[in-house]
């Protein structure tokens, strides 16, 4: 079984890439780690809570660490960065787990 994730953070970053070779910004969360459909569990890991931006019609997962606190801890859940991208001002980090 595999498990892909991707998310961003607020304006500035989203976690998917390995923070021990890449530079990772040092932002202050809040960091966006899922949509309305993620893995509740691993939210509740994560520690993350579930809130609907005024206008959308749809939720997100959201945790106030940074980015890097985000990934040290889906690193110790077995996760690793497959690939990363920038998107206007928002980063963009995607991790697999076997």
């Amino acid at each position: 079984l595999s498990l892909e994730l991707c998310w961003e953070q607020g304006l500035a970053v989203s976690p998917r890439v390995t923070h021990h070779s890449v530079p990772v910004p040092q932002e202050a969360g809040p960091t966006m780690v899922g949509d309305e459909h993620s893995d509740p569990h691993l939210m509740s890991i994560l520690g993350a809570t579930k809130r609907t931006t005024l206008g959308n019609n749809f939720c997100e997962y959201y945790v106030n660490d940074a980015p890097r606190v985000v990934l040290d801890k889906l690193e110790s859940l077995g996760y690793r960065v497959v690939s990363m991208t920038g998107v206007g001002q928002t980063l963009v980090w995607c991790l697999h787990r076997e």
